[in-house]
């Protein structure tokens, strides 16, 4: 019988999860357990700037590798730090186990100093919570914690653990759970079979589908499946943002991503399509517009392994409740050995799309000319051929992030790393940190604005202290780039507060904390000072990259409309 303390259960249980990375930041509620993580060596400890980068940072490592995601915070202010990084992950289904110290039991309800509910503060944005009651419940209560943050639909899960229960001085027995089992949680493991041959019919018969999949695909391993029985059918596929990567976009069946800024063919397709395929995706306000008026002659089909999802906000009528991995494995061995009802009919599909992707061509943006300040646009194409579009690629929230779903082309599924349900500013460098640590070989890029990069530069500070080396490129319009361009279309251009009067020199601030800095102004600059940050895989290298003000993302819906309603140009709409 081996005999711990509440903190040491904490740090041996972590170990025999296997995991690899907690994020934190010490505090007087959380000191018995990072005194039981000084005493190992298998679980590394990230110390990070803020709290809310511990998060990210964990969100970041939890979407590249798949696994979840593991942050330590102290009670009160480290708690609630920590808040909007455990709303972003929830919001984008993300699995995380987040360890909250919390002031001593007897002191609970009493103020104490540092004292916050934190189970209370976050309970509309985790999966589930728990409070530590006794120590001898830790290793338990931890392996339902990582189980339900990683299975069924995914998510953040908070553990709430009173400082008293970590005293080294009451030691229990100490078990580590292999299994767990929870009479009231039992995630679907396959789709009702019923539906899914129901389902098939409908697809072997339609005239104008289209596949549109999002972010329950690549967490839920399901890509390879995916790209198999989108090939044998030889339909057209759609993702959302937080899809993308998940079918190959440069394949010819990939129309792109769909919604408010996705590409004119996607949208296009959706709205004159006569059966959908939602597989892993929540028909989100940014996809569908206007409800009433979405994709007005198409059946649909939905496939989510969370039954909340389906006909919440567009009505199914075949659904499917099921993880997508084995949903879409079903759904292949049905197809196998049957024929499409309309080979004639889909090849007339594929010329009218065919004919929307022609109508585009060489229209997406206007690029710039000699003497001219960048098209942000240039700037990740140039990104995009340096790294072979191979690199894991995350952003912070704006104009920047849709600029780089669109020009960057994703062939692997989580690679592209953003906020997609909450739209975090602030996310993407620390995200691109806890990838790094994982991927320490890989080329991991943060594409960032001067508004948002300032939100969460003090983690230079933690790349620092442990060689991180994220590439970090800054496209410097001086302003709130989406907030300007909103003002511009609905506010008259009157840029109330969106435009960056004070900016710190990126150069000499970048090199105060050690690193190199490149300044870049012009287009013969830009792929040159590319192939120098990139040079070496280990090296922190920030770009500034000074791009065109008065720049806007197109296509872009037009609000309340369906999704053919688009804006082209500043000039252009359907």
């Amino acid at each position: 019988m081996e005999l711990l303390s509440g903190a040491d259960m904490i740090a041996r249980f972590l170990q025999d999860e296997g995991i690899e990375y907690i994020y934190g930041y010490p505090g007087g509620a959380a000191l018995h357990i990072y005194d039981a993580l000084f005493r190992q060596d298998k679980v590394k400890h990230i110390l990070v700037r803020h709290e809310q980068a511990a998060t990210h940072a964990a969100d970041g490592y939890a979407r590249a590798s798949g696994k979840p995601g593991c942050v330590l915070v102290t009670s009160g202010p480290g708690a609630t730090n920590a808040v909007t990084g455990i709303a972003t992950a929830y919001m984008d289904s993300i699995p995380m186990v987040v360890l909250c110290g919390q002031v001593a039991s007897h002191l609970i309800g009493e103020d104490a100093f540092q004292e916050t509910d934190i189970v209370g503060v976050t309970r509309p944005i985790v999966k589930h919570s728990f409070s530590i009651r006794h120590p001898s419940e830790i290793p338990e209560v931890l392996k339902k914690a990582f189980y339900l943050a990683a299975t069924g639909r995914p998510g953040p899960v908070v553990v709430d653990i009173p400082k008293d229960m970590t005293a080294p001085t009451e030691r229990y027995e100490y078990i580590y759970p292999k299994k767990v089992k929870m009479r009231s949680y039992n995630p679907v493991t396959r789709g009702h079979t019923g539906q899914i041959k129901k389902a098939v019919e409908m697809i072997l018969k339609a005239k104008r589908p289209v596949f549109y999949t999002g972010g329950g695909v690549v967490t839920g391993k399901a890509s390879e499946g995916l790209t198999d029985l989108v090939e044998q059918l030889g339909y057209p596929i759609t993702t959302t943002l937080m899809g993308i990567g998940a079918y190959p976009q440069s394949d010819r069946q990939c129309l792109g991503w769909l919604g408010m800024h996705g590409s004119y063919e996607s949208n296009m397709a959706m709205h004159h399509a006569d059966l959908i395929i939602a597989i892993g995706a929540r028909f989100d306000d940014r996809v569908t517009n206007s409800t009433s008026k979405f994709c007005p002659t198409a059946k649909i089909i939905h496939v989510d392994v969370d039954p909340s999802s389906i006909s919440k906000t567009v009505r199914a009528d075949v659904p499917i409740v099921g993880p997508a991995s084995s949903v879409i494995n079903e759904m292949i061995s049905l197809v196998q050995g049957h024929k499409i009802a309309h080979p004639e009919a889909l090849t007339e599909w594929w010329e009218k799309i065919d004919g929307w992707r022609a109508d585009r061509e060489g229209k997406l943006y206007e690029p710039s000319k000699v003497g001219e300040a960048l098209k942000p646009q240039e700037v990740i194409e140039a990104l995009c051929r340096v790294t072979r579009g191979e690199a894991y690629v995350t952003t912070d929230v704006g104009q920047h992030q849709m600029f780089a779903a669109q020009y960057y082309k994703f062939d692997k599924p989580n690679r592209l790393i953003t906020s997609g349900g909450l739209g975090t500013m602030g996310f993407g460098f620390p995200a691109a940190m806890g990838i790094k640590q994982n991927y320490p070989d890989d080329d991991v890029v943060c594409v960032t604005g001067e508004g948002s990069f300032q939100m969460m530069m003090q983690e230079l500070s933690t790349c620092k202290q442990y060689g991180v080396g994220v590439k970090i490129v800054n496209l410097n319009n001086a302003s709130l780039g989406m907030v300007r361009q909103w003002q511009d279309l609905n506010y008259k251009s009157r840029h109330a507060h969106s435009y960056m009067e004070s900016l710190p020199d990126f150069h000499m601030l970048i090199e105060a904390y050690g690193f190199t800095a490149i300044t870049v102004n012009t287009l013969d600059e830009l792929e040159p000072a590319l192939e120098r940050a990139f040079a070496d895989k280990h090296e922190l290298v920030f770009l500034d990259v000074k791009v065109d003000p008065f720049e806007h993302v197109y296509p872009m819906q037009v609000p309340l409309g369906a999704m053919r309603d688009m804006l082209l140009s500043k000039t252009e709409r359907t």
